[in-house]
């Protein structure tokens, strides 16, 4: 109990590493990781196999048209779906993997303190559990380690672990693979609904990126926690990798889905920005984390934002007398940095 104990103290928060509490041997859960019966793991689907996967590979005019297509389709039905064939190197894919679980497990937790996030503050660069200022009621089963990775200005890889050697190198070269992965990824989306190649990344601005990896220990009691509580993400497009553990689950029709691990894959989700920008055309994905009592699981999540200075709007181009904005009405501010969206208008919700 003493790395328990250690992983709470004045200058980190009083916030306990969930790693130490499962290393620590308890056969329960402290009852701040509870939750309440109704949104408990349990209402699992198995009438799907998985998302839907586009395959990126034929990525040529005679197979534009059918990407497009079932691009709109996962977007309209899911707001998530699985890319292969997407040109980010699978071994960058892997290394990225293997570096965030070496911090993570080789680490001792007085090294991984020195990395941890200003407690006093939501949303900071660094290593910790909780990352909103509100999420204190219950808690997720999960530590991560947040990196702020663009613009450029925002990058200080001295914030990042410094072991393994390659660690700092690594993370940069994925999160502007991401970055590009996400860009064509947006134009794909923008042209499935007719829009002009550019019109989502456009409304989006310079991309405010960040790189979240998630640790999710073993539980003792699975049933009873989630390592990531149910939301969708606010900003354009979340791109995600995990690990061979799985315990993402996407909502679809009323019921979770298990996004099962495909390999080299990356999982794309919709994100609110989008859901606003396509007029509720295309969904943003709600998820979860589910854990398990026997196995880690890790996951690398590559949030993409819109610029800190931009509105958004429904997309002009889909907007009509008969075709109004049909979720609000315009704008939205995003702040970014704040963790929250302020609203100019009221909503208009139909």
């Amino acid at each position: 109990m003493a790395e328990v104990a250690a992983a709470a103290g004045p200058t980190t928060g009083s916030a306990v590493r969930v790693q130490s509490i499962s290393l620590s041997g308890q056969s329960s859960v402290p009852p701040q990781y509870i939750q309440p019966l109704q949104i408990r793991p349990g209402n699992h689907a198995d009438s799907f196999d998985n998302i839907p996967s586009v395959d990126l590979s034929d990525f040529d005019p005679a197979h534009r048209d059918r990407i497009r297509e079932e691009i709109g389709r996962a977007c309209r039905d899911w707001g998530a779906f699985h890319v292969t064939g997407h040109c980010v190197p699978s071994g960058l894919l892997e290394r990225v993997k293997a570096i965030g679980r070496a911090f993570f497990e080789d680490f001792s937790m007085e090294e991984k303190l020195k990395y941890a996030c200003d407690a006093s503050s939501s949303a900071t660069e660094g290593y910790g559990s909780r990352m909103l200022e509100n999420d204190d009621v219950v808690l997720d089963w999960r530590d991560y380690f947040d990196h702020h990775t663009l613009p450029l200005s925002r990058r200080n890889p001295s914030r990042w672990p410094h072991h393994p050697p390659d660690y700092r190198q690594t993370m940069a070269e994925y999160s502007d693979q991401m970055s590009l992965l996400a860009q064509k990824l947006l134009g794909l989306i923008s042209e499935s609904l007719g829009l002009p190649t550019s019109c989502i990344e456009d409304a989006v601005g310079e991309f405010y990126q960040n790189i979240t990896i998630s640790f999710y220990p073993p539980c003792p009691q699975p049933d009873l926690t989630l390592g990531l509580q149910t939301h969708s993400d606010m900003g354009a497009v979340t791109l995600l990798i995990q690990d061979q553990v799985g315990g993402l689950q996407v909502l679809k029709d009323g019921t979770w889905v298990a996004v099962k691990p495909v390999p080299d894959a990356v999982i794309v989700m919709l994100a609110d920005q989008t859901e606003i920008i396509t007029n509720g055309a295309y969904r943003s994905a709600e998820h979860r984390a589910i854990t398990n009592s026997s196995r880690a699981r890790l996951s690398l999540a590559t949030f993409h934002d819109p610029a800190k200075s931009k509105k958004i709007f429904p997309a002009p181009e889909i907007v009509s007398s008969s075709s109004p904005p049909r979720l609000f009405t315009p704008c939205f501010q995003f702040h970014p940095w704040k963790w929250d969206m302020i609203t100019m208008f009221s909503s208009n919700s139909q």
